[in-house]
């Protein structure tokens, strides 16, 4: 294939990339955002598969094969409730395979025409050493969000002494050595690198909260799209450095939009500093003397049968309990009788950005009932029942009212200024910030205790 072939081919790719992240940004388009997505993917890799440099086909098909194999397994087995971990998992797998790619450039130089072993060209060997800095630090700080994701440790912060300082001086060590290594290339350079990219990845999502873990999916995949745009330049590809760029941009945008949505500092993410001030659970709501008034599904059913407008705020406990089909049931029913429903996201509900989105559209939802927090929020005022299944963190007035909390400052879907709140929970416990919610003692709210889908499923019947 020509270079003007492969380059006009590439173009085609990266122009239904773009068009792809412009259809996932609406569940509307979805569909058709990854179709264009995987149209272009096909179209990058067989443009790279016909470039005449390609010479060792078998190894090539060997790990599409197998590649496509496990994705394969992965995506028919894997749970919704699980996909926060998988995509910490593969962005894990992004980060380590630029690192791969960074070892094999420097070790063989001559295969992608940058220099020689030891007289690497100085542009090329900057782009490598970003590629290996931002790919060591993305694998390790994935498996650590996977970790804490998959309850393998624990999910509150984890912080020690001197914490920032060391972040500083191991970060301030990692620039010195690629400035060192561009005129030095010497192995030990180059692995001193890598170990200490690997631990500053570790260092600074380690000391992360479990209730900011939405915000670090979403930062690492910004990461996973920064190291892949590095290596592209490391291989002269286009094609890889268009898409990095793209996915590395978006994950910085999204990444800011949720922590606007959490009243967070874009800098103290970037920088690990992120949930790493407060200690594990913060203080316990102040909730009195006062009990929490439990009720049954047939309670619930009555409230929002004769309600004329109910609201709908999912959580990760609706998630778990795969309750989003019965939900839909429900709420199917209650439009039959003339009540108006809506269902209010959370711009953080759930373990990964758009989590309760992709459920509810599991579930054949319709799109214009599902409403985002600031377009929604002033609404519950006007609701006759709120019915929250399995959010805690998103719906805590402790974030408004108290400033030394773990979720201070968080904006909050306003549930509590509903007529009356459902919560439907399995008990009083906290939530995954470890702080109490004092909504729970309200006047105005009944407790549904139980499993989410058991819960729905029960006040479905009622209602027939």
């Amino acid at each position: 294939m020509s270079a003007q072939l492969t380059g006009f081919a590439y173009l085609i790719a990266s122009v239904l990339f773009i068009l792809a992240l412009r259809g996932l940004s609406s569940p509307e388009s979805a569909r058709q955002g990854n179709m264009f997505g995987i149209i272009g993917m096909v179209i990058a890799i067989g443009t790279t598969l016909a470039d005449p440099s390609v010479i060792s086909f078998e190894f090539i098909v060997l790990g599409i094969l197998i590649g496509g194999t496990a994705g394969t397994v992965i995506a028919k087995k894997i749970e919704m409730t699980a996909l926060p971990q998988l995509v910490a998992a593969f962005h894990s797998l992004v980060g380590l395979a630029a690192v791969f790619v960074a070892v094999a450039a420097f070790y063989s130089p001559e295969a992608y025409g940058i220099g020689s072993f030891g007289d690497i060209h100085g542009a090329s060997m900057i782009e490598l050493s970003l590629g290996l800095t931002i790919g060591a630090i993305t694998f390790s700080g994935s498996v650590i969000a996977f970790a804490k994701l998959q309850g393998v440790m624990s999910g509150n912060p984890i912080t020690f002494k001197f914490q920032h300082p060391l972040n500083a001086i191991v970060a301030a060590l990692i620039v010195m050595l690629i400035i060192t290594l561009i005129g030095g290339q010497t192995p030990g350079l180059f692995w001193s690198l890598a170990i200490l990219s690997f631990a500053i990845g570790f260092l600074i999502i380690v000391p992360i909260g479990g209730a900011d873990m939405p915000v670090v999916v979403s930062m690492l995949n910004s990461y996973s799209g920064w190291a892949a745009c590095g290596i592209g330049f490391t291989l002269s590809n286009p094609a890889l450095i268009v898409t990095g760029a793209l996915v590395g941009s978006s994950g910085a945008i999204l990444s800011y939009i949720m922590c606007k949505g959490m009243n967070r500092s874009i800098f103290n993410v970037l920088l690990g500093g992120f949930g790493g001030e407060t200690a594990a659970g913060g203080p316990s709501a102040d909730t009195g003397d006062k009990n929490a008034k439990a009720g049954a599904a047939a309670d619930a059913a009555f409230l929002m049968q004769n309600a004329s407008k109910v609201i709908i705020v999912p959580g990760y406990g609706m998630a778990v309990a795969q309750a989003q089909h019965a939900l839909r049931e429900m709420c199917d029913l209650l439009k039959a009788e003339g009540v108006e429903v809506a269902y209010a996201i959370h711009p953080v509900a759930g373990r990964m950005p758009g989590h309760m989105n992709v459920l509810l559209a599991e579930a054949n939802v319709p799109y214009d009932e599902v409403f985002e927090l600031e377009e929604i929020n002033h609404e519950f005022t006007t609701a006759d029942v709120a019915y929250v299944i399995g959010a805690n963190d998103t719906t805590n007035p402790v974030a408004k009212t108290d400033p030394t909390s773990p979720i201070a400052g968080m904006p909050i879907l306003d549930v509590e200024k509903s007529g009356t709140v459902l919560f439907v929970k399995r008990s009083l416990s906290a939530g995954y910030a470890g702080v109490d919610n004092p909504l729970f003692y309200a006047d105005n709210t009944l407790m549904l205790f139980g499993d989410a889908k058991k819960m729905t499923e029960e006040i479905v019947q009622a209602l027939g």
